[in-house]
């Protein structure tokens, strides 16, 4: 008690308030304090438990949400249906932040009723015997959470989403001693990590990531792939590389496994992002030798096979893209419950592509992906990115990839692009992007510069011009003569999980791309 009175405490609080009390918080806050006997189950969730009973065939199914979205939602299901929380005697008092407007999250607007009922007359159809439907739903629902276990015991490598299976199970009936709930928590122990001497959760780990943008880096650097380090990736890569059929194969059933996934952890969740990422950092050492050839063309054929309908590519999973699942009441659903085409995946794929293969620049790979960035170039010429910040990370990706795709740099789409970033550049050479343009759907400039969004500009000026301009000059003297930057502005995040809510600090970005972006440079003009 003698905390909740502490200055600071009542500071919080007042804010807290201020903001409407805890009925507007974050879903996923709401969910944790419900689990914790702090906040009510909401009644009106509406989407029963049966719901992921419907066939595939149905026109909204469990495998119409993305990987990450059904992680989540499985284990918060089963803990609405159970009602669960475990309400502690010592747990703090929070009834004084429920102040403010009754809980909006689930309300009768019309897009999420039509939801609603198309769900319950899925399920209706189901419920000739509705309590065995019930009891075969939680199972399903256990069984699928079950079968997508790493071996260090996550769920899909996810905190969150092992966070919930934990008290999922628990609901079922599991006790805490259970091997898999033990297991699940040293996972979640697994992801503490120490820096600067304070302890921080990572979501989950980027070791696959992280080494292919480095040994990538260093190798456009003029490090060779027969030196030490880079051999030293290339082992870990190609251990790395997934041999397991995943959910992605639902809608891609004709492909066989060759992605990579984000963690180390990761073996039956890849992503495009870091296929690609892998492939271009071992690409040397699979042009002269054989052990990696054949990992090399199963990562290229499934990149192939990840393209969308559309021509665009997705991140997890092929044409999980309805939209009308956006007009569910989660916050920033555009990111959460559906995977569709985004112009940073689509545009590095063809980057990728277009420099790491013998793809003619007509091939209809090529072409689609192509077309579905000019069709999706913004009116102010830039590209919004889904897994960076935002236009600038975006607008790289796309101008990097169609020129290495073959498209001409004088393309009226290319020059939009480029006179944009002129247009946005700062007086000290560099660029910067503050987080709030992917909230705000606008650009938003950060003023102040930073060595990445510096890096991705200059890229894209690079990859798409004939000389040195002064705007190129002037951002490769700001790469070269800030080293040393401000820990604010060092440690701002250029990673996107979720706009607003969700930002990721790359701790090596500020020395990756700055390095690619210098090495590109002095490769093309000497």
């Amino acid at each position: 008690m003698k905390l909740k009175h502490d200055p600071k405490m009542q500071l919080a609080r007042k804010f807290i308030i201020s903001k409407g009390g805890l009925h507007q918080a974050n879903t996923f806050t709401k969910i944790m304090l419900a689990i914790s006997g702090q906040y009510k189950w909401p009644e009106n969730i509406q989407i029963p438990i049966e719901f992921i009973l419907l066939p595939n065939s149905f026109i909204v199914n469990l495998f119409d949400l993305s990987v990450f979205s059904r992680a989540n939602f499985i284990p918060i299901l089963m803990l609405a249906d159970y009602n669960y929380s475990i309400n502690k005697i010592d747990a703090p008092d929070l009834s004084d932040l429920l102040e403010g407007r009754e809980d909006v999250l689930f309300t009768d607007d019309p897009d999420y009723r039509s939801i609603v009922n198309l769900v319950k007359e899925g399920v209706q159809s189901l419920m000739s015997l509705p309590e065995e439907a019930h009891e075969a739903a939680l199972s399903k629902a256990e069984q699928y959470m079950m079968g997508r276990i790493e071996p260090d015991g996550t769920l899909l490598s996810y905190f969150s989403s092992t966070f919930l299976m934990i008290f999922a199970l628990l609901a079922r009936g599991y006790k805490k001693e259970h091997p898999i709930i033990t297991q699940a928590v040293q996972g979640l122990k697994s992801m503490v990590c120490k820096i600067d001497g304070d302890h921080h959760v990572q979501y989950t780990t980027a070791n696959v990531w992280n080494t292919t943008l480095i040994s990538y880096a260093l190798q456009e650097a003029g490090i060779g792939h027969q030196e030490a380090v880079v051999q030293k990736a290339n082992r870990y890569l190609l251990s790395r590389q997934h041999t397991k059929f995943g959910d992605w194969a639902i809608h891609n059933s004709r492909a066989l496994p060759g992605g990579w996934g984000f963690s180390h952890i990761n073996t039956m969740n890849p992503d495009v992002d870091d296929t690609s990422a892998a492939l271009r950092a071992f690409r040397s050492a699979a042009q002269t030798n054989h052990h990696y050839l054949q990992s090399w063309k199963l990562g290229i054929q499934w990149i192939m096979s990840m393209q969308n309908d559309d021509g665009g590519w997705p991140a997890f999973e092929r044409n999980v893209d309805k939209q009308f699942l956006t007009w569910l009441p989660i916050e920033e659903a555009q990111d959460i419950l559906i995977d569709p085409s985004s112009a940073d995946l689509t545009g590095r794929t063809l980057h990728f592509l277009g420099e790491s293969t013998t793809l003619e620049h007509h091939h209809p790979v090529i072409q689609k992906g192509i077309n579905w960035l000019l069709d999706h170039q913004e009116d102010a010429g830039y590209w919004p990115g889904r897994w960076g910040i935002y236009y600038l990370y975006g607008t790289w990706a796309a101008v990097t990839g169609m020129v290495s795709a073959g498209v001409n740099i004088k393309h009226p789409a290319i020059q939009k692009a480029l006179r944009w970033i002129l247009s946005i550049q700062n007086k000290d050479g560099g660029w910067g992007e503050s987080c709030r343009s992917d909230k705000e759907k606008r650009y938003i400039p950060l003023k102040t510069s930073t060595r990445t969004h510096t890096a991705w500009a200059i890229d894209a000026l690079i990859a798409a011009s004939k000389r040195v301009t002064p705007e190129i000059k002037n951002g490769i003297d700001f790469l070269t003569s800030n080293n040393e930057q401000e820990d604010w502005v060092h440690h701002y995040p250029k990673g996107k999980g979720m706009a607003g809510a969700f930002y990721i600090h790359y701790h090596s970005y500020d020395l990756i791309w700055p390095l690619l972006a210098l090495s590109h440079y002095q490769k093309k003009f000497g």
